[in-house]
């Protein structure tokens, strides 16, 4: 009873020998809070329309003989309640909004025949038009719900919402006409790559009137922006050049100040040795409306794209990312290496490539094994991506003599050393 095929009328798919001029759907908005919705068929095509019933509210009741762990795991969390049996006439009483989505021809006409006589609009997902109602592609976006239909081409009308939604997550088609209120916007532009960045990322920074740039923000993010936009580059480029931070601070506060949007755009996530939460204190202190944009951050991004977790299910149970950007035996270091040694977990070193010998040694020193494996990962997630592997032991020379240059992670323990790569078939794994 439940359908779990790829159905092919899911979305409006009506012959066009069949239409009228025109598309006859009128599309509408159902407020169905609250309202009850008889979903007869627990397969996956009912699986794929839940969520949507679910997160609009709706008094959600599956009818099915059989239903999939997700659809079990919805009602088990009470987000919908689920009957056991076949459909029976009547099981519609009471409801605003119907979807026969079995496997069965006959039990779907049953249901569209059942809401007919109730005047209850019904979807029939197997042969869309022999409902009374479509289902559209649609798609949610700040506070916005799209849909889309195409006289039956269901493919087309999929095709649209996406390329909308990309739209308008990009900031090429805005949503909003007004002027942004003057103010900054901290934002994690992620580890490198720029589709890596955040939605909402990027939407803010479609809009910015000035932007702040990190030398590790992705460049080709800056060359998306107006010709009108302003882009102050406050490169830190590691043991070089340096632009204070105070100087950061005053660009941020009097930019927004003189009126504009400000875009202070930094790589990885603001808050993870990103000097973020100082720029924060200075906005504040201003009286400056600042908002804080997560970015994808780079130790656990960064080892992904090399095919390394930092977690693994019975490896390790912890890891620990440290800022590599002072020597252990510095007075300014925080960090207590003796006890880093001793973990049994992941180590991921940032901004340590200058000084690796150091940090291999006090961690050997303090108990790590030296044949503890240790990846080196340069330029994470872009084209020019190398990965380094080596053990505590030899890493430091296997990095001079290949020349790794920042920025680069640096990964230890038992997880560094796994690589798709190495992964094995399962037929292979398993002895079949």
């Amino acid at each position: 009873m439940p359908n779990t095929s790829t159905p092919t009328d899911d979305q409006p798919e009506l012959d066009s020998a069949t239409r009228h001029e025109g598309d006859p759907n009128y599309l509408v908005g159902l407020d169905l809070d609250g309202r009850r919705v008889v979903v007869v068929g627990g397969g996956t095509v009912a699986q794929r329309r839940l969520g949507l019933l679910i997160a609009s509210g709706a008094d959600v009741h599956v009818i099915s003989r059989e239903i999939t762990p997700a659809v079990e795991g919805m009602a088990t969390s009470g987000q919908l309640t689920v009957t056991l049996r076949a459909y029976a006439d009547g099981d519609l009483d009471g409801a605003w909004y119907a979807i026969a989505c079995t496997d069965e021809p006959a039990t779907n006409a049953a249901v569209v025949d059942e809401a007919t006589r109730r005047r209850i609009f019904c979807v029939r997902a197997d042969v869309a038009r022999l409902g009374t109602a479509v289902t559209p592609a649609t798609a949610r976006y700040d506070g916005l719900t799209l849909g889309v239909l195409a006289g039956g081409q269901h493919r087309r009308s999929a095709a649209v919402r996406t390329a909308l939604l990309e739209a308008l997550q990009s900031g090429v088609v805005t949503d909003d006409s007004t002027p942004v209120t003057p103010g900054v916007a901290l934002v994690g532009g992620g580890p490198g790559d720029p589709d890596l960045i955040t939605v909402r990322g990027r939407r803010l920074l479609a809009r910015a009137d000035l932007v702040v740039a990190d030398r590790l923000a992705p460049p080709e993010l800056l060359a998306e922006l107006g010709p009108d936009v302003e882009v102050i580059d406050a490169a830190k480029i590691p043991y070089g050049r340096a632009m204070a931070q105070e100087a950061i601070n005053t660009a941020l506060v009097e930019g927004a100040q003189s009126g504009k949007f400000v875009v202070r755009l930094k790589g990885g996530d603001p808050y993870v040795f990103g000097r973020g939460y100082e720029e924060v204190e200075a906005c504040v202190a201003a009286g400056i409306p600042v908002t804080v944009v997560p970015g994808i951050t780079s130790p656990i991004s960064v080892p992904a794209a090399a095919g390394i977790p930092v977690t693994h299910r019975g490896v390790t149970h912890e890891f620990v990312v440290v800022s590599g950007h002072v020597a252990p035996d510095h007075p300014d270091s925080l960090v207590d290496w003796s006890a880093l040694a001793k973990l049994r977990g992941t180590l991921v070193l940032m901004m340590a490539v200058e000084r690796i010998e150091q940090f291999a040694t006090v961690l050997i020193d303090g108990g790590r094994s030296a044949a503890t494996p240790a990846t080196v990962i340069q330029e994470g997630t872009l084209r020019t991506q190398r990965v380094l592997r080596a053990d505590l032991g030899t890493v430091a020379a296997r990095v001079r003599d290949e020349g790794i240059r920042p920025p680069a992670i640096v990964v230890i323990g038992p997880t560094a050393g796994f690589s798709t790569d190495s992964v094995r078939p399962l037929a292979e794994s398993t002895g079949g």
